[in-house]
C-alpha cells in the first residue's frame, strides 16, 4: 500500500512537472511566433520599399558611353541596390506587352525614350532622401526628367511607421500577457510544495537552502521548455518556407539566432524569478494559512 501511494505520489509529481513544462513552452512559443512576425514584418516593409523603382529618362541623343558613365556611377553609390538600363527598343516592346496592342504601327514612330531604372536600399526610400538624389542625377546634362510614384512613396512610408508602432504595442501587451501566465503556473507548482516547504522549516533548514533547489530546477525547466518552443517554431518555419520560400531570408539568419537566444534567456529568467519569489512567499507564510 505504502510503495502504492509512493508510485502515485511520483506519477502525480511527473505529471505537474509535464504540465508546467508545456505550459511555459507554449508561451514562449507564442513569443516567439511574434518575434518571428516581427522580424518578417520588417523583412515585409524593406521589400516594398526596394521594389519600387524611380524612372531616369534620358535625351534620344544621349551617347551610349555617357549612359553607361551614368549608370556605373549610380551603381557605385552606397544608397543605390541595383540599376537597369532600358533602350528605346525594350521600352517599347514592355510598352506593346502593357497595352496589348503595337502602338508604334498607329503612331508611325517610337516615342519612348532610353531610361534607367532605379532601385534603393529601404533606409534611403524617404521622400526627402529621394529627393536629394533626384538633385543630384539631374546634374546631367543628358538626363531629362525623373519620374517616381511620389504618392505611392509616401503612403508606404506612412504605414510602415504605423504597423511598427501597431506592433510594439501588441508585443508590450503579450509579453505580460506571457510573463503573467508563466508566473501563475509556477506558482501553483510551488503550491502544492508548501507543505514540504514548511516540513523543512521545522527541521532548521535555512531560507536560503530551501530556496536552492527550487531555483536549480526552474533553471532547468527554463532550459528544456525553452528548447521546446525552439523545436516547435523550427518546424513552424519548415512548413512556412515550404508555402512562403521568399519570407525567410539568408539576411535574417542572425535575428533568428537572436530570437532563439532571447527565447532561452527570457524561459530561464522568467522560471528563476516566478520560483523566488514564490517560495518567499511560503517561507514567510504563517502556518494557519497554508491551508486556504
Amino acid at each position: 500500500m505504502e510503495n502504492r501511494d509512493k508510485g502515485f505520489s511520483k506519477a502525480k509529481l511527473r505529471g505537474s512537472y509535464l504540465t508546467l513544462v508545456i505550459s511555459v513552452s507554449l508561451v514562449l512559443f507564442l513569443l516567439g511566433i511574434l518575434g518571428l512576425v516581427l522580424i518578417n514584418a520588417k523583412e515585409l516593409s524593406d521589400y516594398f520599399r526596394e521594389s519600387l523603382s524611380f524612372s531616369v529618362m534620358l535625351d534620344d541623343e544621349a551617347k551610349e558611353a555617357d549612359i553607361r558613365m551614368l549608370q556605373k556611377d549610380l551603381d557605385a553609390k552606397p544608397y543605390v541596390k541595383s540599376t537597369e538600363y532600358v533602350s528605346k527598343d525594350a521600352a517599347a516592346i514592355k510598352m506593346k506587352e502593357e497595352l496589348g496592342e503595337d502602338f508604334i504601327s498607329f503612331l508611325g514612330d517610337n516615342p519612348l525614350p532610353p531610361s534607367i531604372d532605379v532601385y534603393l536600399y529601404a533606409q534611403y526610400t524617404s521622400p526627402d532622401s529621394v529627393a536629394k538624389i533626384e538633385k543630384y542625377v539631374m546634374t546631367y546634362p543628358f538626363v531629362k526628367e525623373i519620374y517616381y510614384q511620389e504618392s505611392l512613396l509616401f503612403l508606404i512610408n506612412k504605414n510602415v511607421r504605423k504597423i511598427s508602432l501597431f506592433l510594439l504595442i501588441i508585443s508590450s501587451f503579450l509579453f505580460l500577457i506571457a510573463v503573467t501566465i508563466i508566473n501563475n503556473t509556477i506558482r501553483l507548482s510551488i503550491y502544492s510544495k508548501r507543505f514540504l516547504i514548511r516540513t523543512m522549516q521545522l527541521v532548521g533548514a535555512t531560507r536560503s537552502f530551501i530556496r536552492k533547489p527550487f531555483l536549480v530546477r526552474s533553471v532547468y525547466f527554463g532550459v528544456v521548455s525553452s528548447l521546446v518552443a525552439m523545436l516547435l517554431l523550427m518546424g513552424l518555419l519548415y512548413l512556412v518556407e515550404r508555402e512562403f520560400y521568399m519570407m525567410f531570408t539568408i539576411e535574417s539568419v542572425n535575428l533568428l539566432i537572436l530570437l532563439a537566444l532571447f527565447i532561452l534567456v527570457t524561459g530561464v529568467i522568467i522560471n528563476v524569478f516566478s520560483t523566488y519569489l514564490s517560495v518567499n512567499k511560503y517561507l514567510s507564510i504563517s502556518e494557519d494559512k497554508l491551508y486556504y
